[in-house]
């Protein structure tokens, strides 16, 4: 059983808006009706799970109904960090044996259908899988306004999402994590890697137009890629 778990509990203070930023329309729909339905009409996704600020849960109720999306299946509340909107999604299916569990930012809606087949696939031999870009920027690693090192570029990938798990390796990573009183994470890859050590995390290749919707000079990114996709069809 795949399931999506689209982590839309942000708030969009860097976008400048009024509303988070899923909800913020381009190309005639909002972001986060763009990113539902990439999985939504994907044949190899059987269920979707919507993770969402609790105040934005009733306006979350109307867009499932208003798209009549047959996968949505939960609607959950996250919380104050990002890895709480997680942890709502392991909760949530702990009653299942076997199930894997690709996590998706509700903002980033130009993920790709070959990105998730190869997610999918991947998730038949491994039990972690991310997706990323090879870095094209050097990467330098800083003391105060000075460069101490510069690390080879060639090892330095750029992570996006999907991140994709069997059900029972993620939540025993998180078991372990929330015994650490040091515990912090941005990422699920992260804390796999942290706290399940010996668990390899395979990487599948992601897209350039797979950006992630964060400050206002992205919306015309966006913009530009929605029309560059809809001359493509």
């Amino acid at each position: 059983m795949n399931v999506v778990v689209i982590l839309a509990g942000g708030v969009g203070s860097r976008l400048g808006l009024s509303t988070p930023k899923q909800f913020f329309k381009v190309a005639g729909k909002m972001v986060i009706e763009h990113t539902v339905e990439v999985f939504e009409k994907h044949a190899g996704i059987d269920e979707i799970a919507i993770v969402i600020n609790p105040a934005c849960m009733a306006m979350m109720d109307e867009i499932v109904l208003k798209n009549a999306w047959r996968k949505v299946k939960k609607i959950l509340r996250g919380g104050a960090e990002r890895y709480d909107s997680s942890m709502a999604a392991i909760g949530a299916y702990e009653d299942l044996n076997e199930a894997n569990l690709i996590f998706h930012d509700a903002v980033r809606p130009l993920v790709t259908n070959r990105v998730v087949d190869d997610v999918i696939r991947a998730l038949e031999v491994y039990n972690a899988v991310g997706v990323a870009l090879p870095s094209v920027d050097t990467v330098v690693e800083v003391e105060g306004s000075f460069i101490d090192k510069i690390p080879d570029r060639s090892r330095f990938w750029r992570m996006q999402t999907p991140q994709a798990f069997k059900l029972g390796t993620i939540r025993e990573a998180y078991r372990i994590a929330l015994q650490d009183s040091a515990f912090k994470a941005t990422d699920d890859c992260g804390v796999v890697k942290k706290y399940l050590p010996k668990e390899k995390i395979y990487i599948v290749s992601g897209e350039e137009s797979n950006i992630k919707l964060t400050y206002k000079e992205d919306t015309y990114l966006l913009d530009k890629y929605f029309q560059l996709k809809k001359y493509a069809e």
